[in-house]
């Protein structure tokens, strides 16, 4: 898999796979949109009625949201668990290119979560416990009872079959009561989906400069 490094209108840096014409993180501001749509759209939000927090990310990628989630737990001093699932892991030789890019106040940070071991939780401070799964999200068993679920797949026109109402459903099966799921994704059809599924949906504005609306998903 060849991907290429773009550096993004708030100056963090992207992945670009030319294979699929998909970037990993909006070209408007990578830093700028995980923040918003993940962190604070769901992690802070679950925050409202939690004194910890379990975490479950589809699509760990270049660990962006991870890094940005164990950054905000220790500031507050939240106890955070944090699943991850990414079926094709980017090589170390693609992580240690990306390292200079980041911010350098992050890259000790990026570079602890990427070259954390899969399949184990890793203690990465204090208050943030991060397992990461390689696997199949389509096939394999979902970490119950989450609080949070960032869905953070490639966009549905790219890869249908992330998208698909039985994917929805098992997710929501294992969610807390109250849990929320977050994606940069607000088309309609997905909106109507989550609906249907039983899903309190919201349409929210988006980071400053990027997508005009995301959507938060809160279960029932």
């Amino acid at each position: 898999m060849k991907v290429e490094i773009e550096r993004t209108a708030d100056g963090s840096p992207t992945l670009y796979r030319k294979d699929i014409d998909e970037h990993y993180h909006s070209v408007k501001g990578a830093f700028a949109e995980s923040k918003h749509i993940y962190v604070d759209l769901g992690w802070r939000k679950a925050l409202e009625n939690r004194d910890r927090i379990s975490v479950f990310e589809v699509g760990f990628g270049t660990g962006l949201n991870a890094v940005l989630t164990a950054k905000a737990a220790l500031d507050v001093r939240i106890p955070t668990t944090y699943f991850s699932v990414e079926l094709y892991p980017l090589s170390k030789q693609t992580t240690d290119t990306l390292l200079p890019w980041q911010p350098e106040e992050y890259r000790s940070l990026f570079k602890e979560i990427n070259e954390a071991e899969w399949g184990k939780p890793i203690n990465i401070n204090p208050f943030f416990t991060l397992i990461k799964i390689q696997g199949d999200l389509l096939t394999m068993d979902i970490p119950a009872n989450p609080d949070v679920v960032y869905f953070d797949a490639f966009a549905p026109e790219k890869q249908p079959e992330m998208w698909d109402e039985s994917l929805f459903h098992k997710l929501y099966d294992v969610m807390n009561p109250g849990a929320i799921l977050t994606t940069y994704c607000a088309k309609g059809s997905i909106r109507r989906m989550l609906q249907q599924i039983g899903f309190l949906t919201e349409r929210l504005p988006g980071p400053p400069g990027g997508k005009r609306e995301v959507l938060r998903a809160t279960r029932p």
